[in-house]
């Protein structure tokens, strides 16, 4: 369980940086990060951090991709982990 929180922790981490770092190369027009790694690093675990973050910078907040996305992701990650944990302590 311990290893769980930790690797949510520093995905979380991997998450806010990246996030940050494509809002950051947006401001100065250097290359950016792709949407797709944005989303995977979502996926990965890293959501709820990278939905704070963006709201917080509002970076990718007129995107309905990321704004209907990382909250739909978030909402499979609480239903995945309801399901392990309803298998786990049955």
């Amino acid at each position: 369980m311990n290893y769980l929180f930790i690797y949510l922790a520093v995905i979380s981490i991997i998450s806010v940086i990246v996030t940050v770092a494509d809002k950051v190369n947006a401001i100065r027009h250097r290359r950016r990060v792709r949407e797709r790694t944005l989303l995977i690093l979502a996926a990965l675990g890293g959501s709820a951090a990278m939905l704070i973050t963006m709201l917080l910078i509002r970076h990718k907040t007129r995107h309905l991709k990321f704004m209907l996305g990382i909250p739909l992701i978030i909402l499979a990650q609480a239903a995945a982990i309801f399901v392990l944990w309803r298998l786990f302590n049955a």
